[in-house]
């Protein structure tokens, strides 16, 4: 496929170039597209989806309402997606340095709020995390003992009853797809969205965030629009779910990437692995960044 086919008219030309960003787990290609002075983000989904168009329906509805980076161009076809590339003035260092924490949590909760109050798609299934993690347990033969150990404990636990109605979560909500832009929070891969508990990505962001109990009670009043007393059960224990879950994934994905796997006796915490990240020492896009990562995750679940 030419990919500049992808494009609309007016992005097409001998100046435009077009290099690639990542390849989803979803199998979808992801391009950053030069234009002059303007820059753009091309998704070209797998050709085997069969629920493309529903996806692309969550992310017009999250763009429309500010969400998302703008929608430019649909080439249907193609299967092709153009949307705006939104610089990233960083949202990590907003909601992690103490004189802005605050302003930086009441505006993630809200946004989060503003993402769940989204009308569902009537076709979407719910999202069943705790399914999800019992499936990949089954096929995860090659993580470490203490891996399985510990998803079998979280899958052990009786969850907590849920006393919110389900609403259109983006399911995804790691830093990666955090994008601040100097004044609003933007969502990124909505790939997975669909119906689910709206604590389930604030448990989420709150695990990857490492966020203590006065930032988590912040973030679910900034949500709620009223102050929490106290976290509720079921948000501890989805901090726990996605922590197996998404620790889990990840070795999962590094060994298929050609990890040799194998036990560890201290893995990194979730900071340390972080401040690694940022001294270009590790990678998340790399099979061994991933195994690291996985085992961060795992160690700090098992730390709650």
């Amino acid at each position: 496929m030419n990919l500049e086919d992808c494009l609309p008219a007016e992005l097409r030309g001998p100046t435009t170039t077009i290099t690639p960003i990542a390849a989803g787990m979803s199998g979808a290609g992801v391009y950053r597209v030069e234009a002059g002075a303007r820059a753009f983000v091309l998704k070209i989904a797998a050709g085997d989806d069969p629920v493309w168009r529903r996806k692309l329906h969550v992310q017009q509805l999250a763009a429309a309402r500010g969400l998302a980076p703008a929608v430019i161009h649909v080439d249907e076809a193609r299967r092709a997606v153009v949307s705006a590339f939104v610089v990233d003035r960083g949202f990590a260092p907003l909601v992690m340095t103490p004189a802005t924490r605050e302003r930086a949590l009441d505006l993630l909760g809200k946004t989060l709020r503003r993402v769940h109050e989204l009308p569902v798609p009537q076709s979407a299934p719910a999202a069943d995390p705790r399914q999800a993690l019992a499936g990949l347990s089954a096929t995860a033969t090659t993580v470490p003992v203490f891996a399985a150990e510990l998803a079998a404990r979280v899958l052990a636990e009786t969850p907590p009853p849920a006393d919110r109605p389900l609403a259109l979560s983006h399911n995804d909500i790691n830093p990666s797809n955090v994008v601040h832009d100097g004044e609003n929070i933007l969502l990124l891969d909505w790939d997975v969205a669909g119906p689910n508990d709206p604590l389930y990505d604030l448990a989420t962001i709150a695990l990857f965030l490492r966020f203590d109990e006065a930032a988590c009670l912040r973030l679910l009043a900034a949500h709620d629009g009223a102050p929490v007393a106290a976290l509720p059960a079921r948000f501890g224990y989805l901090r726990r779910v996605v922590g197996a879950l998404v620790g889990t994934m990840m070795l999962v994905l590094a060994r298929q990437g050609g990890h040799a796997g194998g036990e560890t006796d201290a893995p990194l915490s979730l900071a340390e692995y972080y401040q690694r990240m940022r001294a270009g020492q590790v990678s998340p896009a790399t099979p061994a960044g991933k195994w690291q990562f996985g085992l961060a995750l795992l160690a700090e679940t098992s730390a709650r």
